[in-house]
Protein backbone atom coordinates (compact mmCIF):
# COMPACT_ATOMS: atom_id res chain seq x y z
CA UNK A 1 0.00 0.00 0.00
CA UNK A 2 1.34 3.32 -1.05
CA UNK A 3 1.71 5.86 2.00
CA UNK A 4 0.09 9.16 0.36
CA UNK A 5 -2.39 9.44 -2.99
CA UNK A 6 -2.20 12.78 -4.52
CA UNK A 7 -5.33 13.48 -6.73
CA UNK A 8 -4.50 16.16 -9.50
CA UNK A 9 -7.78 17.39 -11.24
CA UNK A 10 -7.23 18.48 -14.26
CA UNK A 11 -9.61 20.26 -17.29
CA UNK A 12 -7.61 21.43 -20.17
CA UNK A 13 -4.26 22.07 -18.09
CA UNK A 14 -1.70 21.73 -20.41
CA UNK A 15 0.08 25.06 -20.08
CA UNK A 16 0.91 24.77 -16.21
CA UNK A 17 0.20 20.76 -15.03
CA UNK A 18 3.99 19.50 -15.46
CA UNK A 19 4.77 21.85 -12.95
CA UNK A 20 2.40 20.59 -10.52
CA UNK A 21 3.38 16.72 -11.01
CA UNK A 22 6.60 17.57 -11.42
CA UNK A 23 6.68 18.79 -7.57
CA UNK A 24 4.82 15.39 -6.51
CA UNK A 25 7.63 13.36 -8.08
CA UNK A 26 9.86 13.21 -5.42
CA UNK A 27 7.74 11.17 -3.02
CA UNK A 28 8.71 8.28 -5.36
CA UNK A 29 7.15 5.09 -5.06
CA UNK A 30 5.95 6.05 -1.27
CA UNK A 31 3.01 8.03 -3.26
CA UNK A 32 1.02 7.55 -6.58
CA UNK A 33 0.02 10.83 -8.44
CA UNK A 34 -3.46 10.01 -9.81
CA UNK A 35 -3.87 12.20 -13.08
CA UNK A 36 -7.27 12.88 -13.34
CA UNK A 37 -8.60 14.42 -17.35
CA UNK A 38 -11.73 15.68 -16.52
CA UNK A 39 -12.76 15.63 -20.43
CA UNK A 40 -9.98 17.90 -21.69
CA UNK A 41 -10.06 19.23 -25.06
CA UNK A 42 -7.02 20.10 -25.24
CA UNK A 43 -3.18 18.49 -24.79
CA UNK A 44 -4.12 17.19 -21.38
CA UNK A 45 -4.74 14.02 -21.49
CA UNK A 46 -1.60 12.77 -24.01
CA UNK A 47 0.23 14.76 -20.99
CA UNK A 48 -1.36 12.46 -18.57
CA UNK A 49 -0.52 9.25 -20.40
CA UNK A 50 2.90 10.64 -21.05
CA UNK A 51 3.73 10.71 -17.08
CA UNK A 52 1.86 7.40 -16.67
CA UNK A 53 4.37 5.61 -19.31
CA UNK A 54 7.63 7.30 -17.80
CA UNK A 55 7.04 6.91 -14.13
CA UNK A 56 5.10 3.41 -14.07
CA UNK A 57 3.64 2.51 -10.25
CA UNK A 58 3.80 6.03 -9.43
CA UNK A 59 2.16 8.27 -12.25
CA UNK A 60 -1.82 6.79 -13.07
CA UNK A 61 -3.47 8.90 -16.27
CA UNK A 62 -7.57 8.23 -15.80
CA UNK A 63 -9.73 9.93 -18.08
CA UNK A 64 -13.10 10.76 -17.88
CA UNK A 65 -15.94 12.23 -18.92
CA UNK A 66 -16.56 15.79 -17.90
CA UNK A 67 -17.78 15.82 -14.23
CA UNK A 68 -16.38 19.03 -12.90
CA UNK A 69 -13.79 19.46 -9.94
CA UNK A 70 -15.82 17.79 -7.44
CA UNK A 71 -16.37 14.43 -9.77
CA UNK A 72 -12.46 14.55 -10.57
CA UNK A 73 -12.13 14.44 -6.38
CA UNK A 74 -14.60 11.06 -6.38
CA UNK A 75 -12.81 9.62 -8.72
CA UNK A 76 -9.53 10.28 -6.85
CA UNK A 77 -11.08 8.97 -3.69
CA UNK A 78 -12.42 5.89 -5.39
CA UNK A 79 -8.98 5.03 -7.12
CA UNK A 80 -6.40 5.75 -4.06
CA UNK A 81 -4.41 3.12 -3.01
CA UNK A 82 -2.53 5.31 -0.27
CA UNK A 83 -3.38 5.17 3.24
CA UNK A 84 -3.36 9.07 3.15
CA UNK A 85 -5.17 11.41 0.39
CA UNK A 86 -4.90 14.82 -0.56
CA UNK A 87 -5.96 17.00 -3.69
CA UNK A 88 -3.33 18.98 -5.35
CA UNK A 89 -5.27 21.51 -8.26
CA UNK A 90 -3.21 21.01 -11.39
CA UNK A 91 -1.93 24.84 -11.33
CA UNK A 92 -0.73 24.47 -8.05
CA UNK A 93 2.25 23.26 -6.48
CA UNK A 94 3.96 21.91 -3.57
CA UNK A 95 7.05 22.66 -1.73
CA UNK A 96 9.91 20.71 -2.01
CA UNK A 97 11.63 20.46 1.67
CA UNK A 98 8.16 20.87 3.19
CA UNK A 99 7.15 17.93 0.82
CA UNK A 100 9.79 15.59 2.90
CA UNK A 101 8.65 16.83 5.94
CA UNK A 102 5.38 15.34 5.19
CA UNK A 103 6.70 12.15 4.16
CA UNK A 104 8.65 11.95 6.79
CA UNK A 105 5.99 12.71 9.26
CA UNK A 106 3.55 10.02 7.90
CA UNK A 107 6.01 7.38 7.63
CA UNK A 108 6.67 7.79 11.49
CA UNK A 109 3.01 7.95 12.27
CA UNK A 110 1.98 5.15 10.15
CA UNK A 111 4.27 2.81 12.79
CA UNK A 112 2.51 3.93 15.76
CA UNK A 113 -0.14 2.74 17.67
CA UNK A 114 -2.61 5.81 17.18
CA UNK A 115 -4.16 5.89 13.85
CA UNK A 116 -4.12 9.61 12.51
CA UNK A 117 -7.25 10.90 10.71
CA UNK A 118 -6.17 14.18 9.71
CA UNK A 119 -2.58 16.38 8.77
CA UNK A 120 -2.84 20.28 8.69
CA UNK A 121 -0.08 21.71 6.75
CA UNK A 122 0.51 25.46 6.08
CA UNK A 123 0.04 27.13 2.51
CA UNK A 124 0.70 29.81 0.42
CA UNK A 125 -1.00 32.33 -1.70
CA UNK A 126 1.19 32.38 -4.32
CA UNK A 127 -0.40 35.66 -5.76
CA UNK A 128 0.89 36.50 -9.15
CA UNK A 129 3.00 40.36 -9.27
CA UNK A 130 2.70 40.04 -5.04
CA UNK A 131 6.19 40.88 -3.34
CA UNK A 132 5.46 39.43 -0.06
CA UNK A 133 3.22 36.18 -0.34
CA UNK A 134 0.81 35.55 2.44
CA UNK A 135 0.93 32.69 4.74
CA UNK A 136 -1.97 30.62 6.17
CA UNK A 137 -0.75 28.92 9.02
CA UNK A 138 -2.21 27.39 12.18
CA UNK A 139 0.37 27.74 14.77
CA UNK A 140 -2.26 29.42 16.99
CA UNK A 141 -5.08 27.70 16.34
CA UNK A 142 -3.38 23.98 16.62
CA UNK A 143 0.06 22.62 18.79
CA UNK A 144 3.07 21.90 16.53
CA UNK A 145 3.96 18.21 15.79
CA UNK A 146 1.37 16.82 18.38
CA UNK A 147 -1.19 14.34 17.90
CA UNK A 148 -4.47 15.91 19.44
CA UNK A 149 -8.16 15.61 19.06
CA UNK A 150 -10.62 18.18 19.04
CA UNK A 151 -10.37 18.91 22.59
CA UNK A 152 -6.80 19.74 22.08
CA UNK A 153 -7.73 22.42 19.40
CA UNK A 154 -7.28 25.90 20.27
CA UNK A 155 -9.00 29.17 18.95
CA UNK A 156 -9.45 29.29 14.95
CA UNK A 157 -9.41 33.17 14.10
CA UNK A 158 -12.16 34.46 11.54
CA UNK A 159 -10.55 34.10 8.74
CA UNK A 160 -8.36 31.26 9.50
CA UNK A 161 -10.00 27.96 8.64
CA UNK A 162 -9.24 24.37 7.03
CA UNK A 163 -8.97 24.59 3.49
CA UNK A 164 -8.15 21.94 1.04
CA UNK A 165 -4.63 23.01 0.36
CA UNK A 166 -4.13 22.49 4.27
CA UNK A 167 -5.65 19.08 4.69
CA UNK A 168 -4.38 15.44 4.33
CA UNK A 169 -7.22 13.00 5.14
CA UNK A 170 -6.89 9.32 5.69
CA UNK A 171 -7.92 7.65 2.44
CA UNK A 172 -10.81 5.02 4.69
CA UNK A 173 -12.20 8.20 6.62
CA UNK A 174 -13.31 9.71 2.86
CA UNK A 175 -14.79 6.69 2.16
CA UNK A 176 -16.32 5.95 5.55
CA UNK A 177 -18.05 9.17 5.91
CA UNK A 178 -19.64 8.58 2.48
CA UNK A 179 -18.54 12.00 1.37
CA UNK A 180 -19.46 12.85 -2.42
CA UNK A 181 -19.15 16.06 -4.13
CA UNK A 182 -21.60 17.14 -6.15
CA UNK A 183 -20.49 16.96 -10.35
CA UNK A 184 -20.73 20.43 -12.64
CA UNK A 185 -20.19 22.66 -9.27
CA UNK A 186 -17.57 25.16 -8.47
CA UNK A 187 -16.26 25.71 -4.62
CA UNK A 188 -16.96 22.07 -4.15
CA UNK A 189 -13.86 21.83 -2.08
CA UNK A 190 -15.58 23.58 0.86
CA UNK A 191 -17.84 20.38 0.99
CA UNK A 192 -14.46 18.49 0.92
CA UNK A 193 -13.29 20.08 3.98
CA UNK A 194 -16.24 20.27 6.27
CA UNK A 195 -18.26 17.08 5.95
CA UNK A 196 -15.93 14.26 7.20
CA UNK A 197 -14.77 16.13 10.38
CA UNK A 198 -17.11 15.25 12.41
CA UNK A 199 -15.33 11.79 11.55
CA UNK A 200 -12.48 13.20 12.71
CA UNK A 201 -10.95 12.02 15.97
CA UNK A 202 -7.00 12.72 15.76
CA UNK A 203 -5.04 15.69 14.11
CA UNK A 204 -1.39 16.78 13.83
CA UNK A 205 -0.32 19.86 12.53
CA UNK A 206 2.63 19.91 10.94
CA UNK A 207 4.17 23.40 10.71
CA UNK A 208 5.40 23.76 7.24
CA UNK A 209 4.67 25.79 4.33
CA UNK A 210 3.68 22.73 1.87
CA UNK A 211 1.09 23.73 -0.57
CA UNK A 212 1.30 26.66 -3.01
CA UNK A 213 -1.73 27.72 -4.19
CA UNK A 214 -1.24 29.84 -7.36
CA UNK A 215 -3.44 33.00 -7.83
CA UNK A 216 -3.60 34.91 -11.04
CA UNK A 217 -5.69 33.19 -13.80
CA UNK A 218 -8.09 35.49 -15.32
CA UNK A 219 -10.17 32.10 -15.66
CA UNK A 220 -9.93 31.13 -11.91
CA UNK A 221 -12.63 30.15 -10.20
CA UNK A 222 -11.37 32.55 -7.38
CA UNK A 223 -11.63 35.24 -9.25
CA UNK A 224 -13.95 37.48 -8.13
CA UNK A 225 -15.76 38.77 -11.18
CA UNK A 226 -15.93 34.13 -11.98
CA UNK A 227 -17.16 34.66 -8.37
CA UNK A 228 -20.41 36.64 -9.25
CA UNK A 229 -20.86 35.02 -12.52
CA UNK A 230 -20.94 31.08 -10.88
CA UNK A 231 -22.45 32.84 -7.67
CA UNK A 232 -24.98 30.00 -8.46
CA UNK A 233 -22.78 27.41 -7.63
CA UNK A 234 -21.69 29.36 -4.74
CA UNK A 235 -25.29 29.45 -3.45
CA UNK A 236 -25.91 25.86 -3.60
CA UNK A 237 -22.46 24.71 -1.78
CA UNK A 238 -23.25 27.35 0.82
CA UNK A 239 -27.03 25.28 1.14
CA UNK A 240 -25.48 21.63 1.12
CA UNK A 241 -23.70 22.75 3.83
CA UNK A 242 -26.29 24.41 5.61
CA UNK A 243 -28.41 20.82 4.97
CA UNK A 244 -25.25 19.20 6.94
CA UNK A 245 -24.79 21.15 9.65
CA UNK A 246 -29.25 21.71 9.87
CA UNK A 247 -29.24 17.67 10.37
CA UNK A 248 -26.28 17.08 12.62
CA UNK A 249 -25.94 16.43 16.18
CA UNK A 250 -21.91 17.24 17.18
CA UNK A 251 -21.45 16.84 20.61
CA UNK A 252 -18.19 18.03 21.10
CA UNK A 253 -18.07 21.69 21.75
CA UNK A 254 -14.63 22.88 19.93
CA UNK A 255 -15.93 21.40 16.93
CA UNK A 256 -19.16 22.33 16.75
CA UNK A 257 -17.84 25.69 17.26
CA UNK A 258 -15.97 25.52 14.32
CA UNK A 259 -18.48 24.33 11.85
CA UNK A 260 -20.26 26.55 13.17
CA UNK A 261 -17.66 29.53 12.37
CA UNK A 262 -17.00 28.02 8.98
CA UNK A 263 -20.43 28.32 7.79
CA UNK A 264 -20.28 31.44 8.90
CA UNK A 265 -17.57 32.37 6.85
CA UNK A 266 -19.39 30.77 3.99
CA UNK A 267 -22.51 32.83 4.61
CA UNK A 268 -20.74 36.15 4.36
CA UNK A 269 -18.78 35.06 0.98
CA UNK A 270 -22.22 34.35 -0.50
CA UNK A 271 -23.50 37.46 0.59
CA UNK A 272 -21.09 39.79 -0.42
CA UNK A 273 -21.03 38.44 -3.84
CA UNK A 274 -24.44 38.78 -3.89
CA UNK A 275 -23.75 42.39 -2.90
CA UNK A 276 -20.97 42.77 -5.52
CA UNK A 277 -23.78 41.55 -8.34
CA UNK A 278 -25.45 44.84 -7.61
CA UNK A 279 -28.67 43.93 -9.25
CA UNK A 280 -31.99 43.13 -7.48
CA UNK A 281 -32.15 39.49 -8.52
CA UNK A 282 -29.07 39.19 -6.54
CA UNK A 283 -30.52 41.11 -3.58
CA UNK A 284 -33.49 38.54 -3.66
CA UNK A 285 -31.38 35.59 -3.86
CA UNK A 286 -29.18 36.82 -0.87
CA UNK A 287 -32.36 37.51 1.35
CA UNK A 288 -33.68 33.71 0.02
CA UNK A 289 -30.30 32.35 1.37
CA UNK A 290 -30.76 33.81 4.67
CA UNK A 291 -34.28 32.54 4.38
CA UNK A 292 -33.35 28.98 3.25
CA UNK A 293 -31.60 28.71 6.76
CA UNK A 294 -33.80 30.07 8.83
CA UNK A 295 -36.52 27.78 7.85
CA UNK A 296 -33.40 24.62 8.09
CA UNK A 297 -32.35 25.71 11.59
CA UNK A 298 -33.92 28.52 13.69
CA UNK A 299 -30.88 28.14 16.26
CA UNK A 300 -28.24 27.93 13.65
CA UNK A 301 -29.88 31.38 11.92
CA UNK A 302 -30.06 33.22 15.24
CA UNK A 303 -26.24 32.85 15.97
CA UNK A 304 -24.71 33.48 12.17
CA UNK A 305 -27.13 36.06 11.67
CA UNK A 306 -26.49 37.83 15.08
CA UNK A 307 -23.07 37.38 14.70
CA UNK A 308 -20.54 39.83 13.92
CA UNK A 309 -20.23 38.38 9.84
CA UNK A 310 -24.00 38.09 9.82
CA UNK A 311 -24.76 41.95 10.71
CA UNK A 312 -21.79 42.99 8.53
CA UNK A 313 -23.61 42.20 5.58
CA UNK A 314 -27.10 42.29 6.23
CA UNK A 315 -26.73 46.26 6.93
CA UNK A 316 -29.59 48.39 5.59
CA UNK A 317 -30.23 49.76 2.44
CA UNK A 318 -28.19 50.77 -0.12
CA UNK A 319 -25.19 52.74 2.45
CA UNK A 320 -25.44 49.67 3.95
CA UNK A 321 -24.67 46.95 1.41
CA UNK A 322 -21.48 50.32 0.92
CA UNK A 323 -20.55 49.71 4.07
CA UNK A 324 -20.01 46.06 3.75
CA UNK A 325 -18.41 46.17 0.69
CA UNK A 326 -15.68 48.67 1.82
CA UNK A 327 -15.10 46.45 4.68
CA UNK A 328 -14.48 43.20 1.84
CA UNK A 329 -12.50 45.39 0.46
CA UNK A 330 -9.80 46.19 2.96
CA UNK A 331 -10.06 42.14 4.19
CA UNK A 332 -9.09 41.92 0.23
CA UNK A 333 -5.92 44.04 0.60
CA UNK A 334 -5.16 42.88 3.58
CA UNK A 335 -5.24 39.15 3.43
CA UNK A 336 -4.53 38.75 -0.63
CA UNK A 337 -6.84 35.69 -1.09
CA UNK A 338 -7.93 36.21 -4.50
Amino acid sequence: MKLLSFAVPCYNSEAYMRHCIDSLLPGGDEVEILIVDDGSTDGTAEIADEYEKKYPGICRAIHQKNGGHGEAVNTGIRNASGMYFKVVDSDDWVDGDAYKRVLETLSEIVKGDTVLDLMVCNFVYEKQGAKHKKVMTYRFALPSNEMVTWDGVRHFHKGQYLLMHSVIYRTSLLRECGLELPKHTFYVDNIFVFEPLPYVRTIYYLNVNFYRYFIGRDDQSVNEKVMIGRVDQQIRVNKLMIDYMAGRNIPNRKLRKYMLSYLDIMMTISSVMLIRANTEEALAKKAALWEYLKDKNLMLYLKIRHGLLGRAVNLPGRSGRKITVGGYKLAHWFVGFN
